[in-house]
């Protein structure tokens, strides 16, 4: 069967969702321009002509993933209801017992990052975003008096660390800590940050 013709906007995001899925399965080191290849059924040559090394296909895919994650979460914060609301459903999404996808993918783009400085600008782009994102809506909730929050910036550099230091722990080390458990730890450090009991929290 012939392959459909696609926009040179089309033809990369295919090349770059199957970059996602291959590093998902395969691991950044691993992963090269035939894996993309094969996976569509193309040539290495039209994966090179998009992006010329494989380098460059890496941090494409990862920006393209961050991109969709802050995306989400602008559609979680833009909700007409509440900041405590749209707060807990940003971070309920955001946490490794939630429904965010690719945890994964990033916790192999953070080790990646050590050694290429495209995928690190793109992992920090990604965390000071998200971390702007919950400190501004934190200091909506301040303001509407839904509860208490001396400095939100801080707040969410701990709620980040405390998210993400869980996903590696989810993530990489089965066994160690059950998604229940996480979960009530990321309900109580939410709840302390906020200057709320937990069941003020889940109200």
């Amino acid at each position: 069967m012939a392959r459909v013709r696609l926009s040179v906007a089309e033809r990369r995001e295919e090349l770059l969702r199957a970059a996602i899925g291959q590093i998902e399965e395969r691991g950044v080191a691993a992963v090269r321009i035939a894996d993309v290849a094969a996976a569509l059924g193309v040539s290495n040559a039209l994966v090179l002509y998009h992006f010329s090394t494989k380098e460059k296909l890496l941090a494409a895919a990862f920006a393209h993933a961050a991109e969709g994650d802050l995306a989400h979460l602008r559609g979680l914060l833009d909700r007409r209801t509440t900041a405590l609301r749209r707060l807990r459903a940003a971070v309920r999404w955001y946490a490794p017992t939630g429904q965010a996808k690719g945890w994964r993918l990033w916790i192999e783009g953070w080790a990646a990052a050590l050694r290429e400085p495209a995928l690190r600008e793109v992992a920090r782009g990604l965390d000071r975003q998200w971390k702007a994102a919950i400190a501004e809506v934190i200091a909506e909730g301040v303001a509407a008096d839904e509860f208490r929050c001396p400095d939100p910036t801080a707040s969410a550099l701990r709620l980040t660390a405390l998210l993400d230091g869980l996903a590696v722990q989810l993530t990489s080390y089965t066994g160690t800590v059950s998604r229940a458990r996480a979960q009530q730890w990321v309900d109580e450090a939410l709840a302390r940050e906020l200057g709320l009991e937990e069941a003020e929290l889940r109200a």
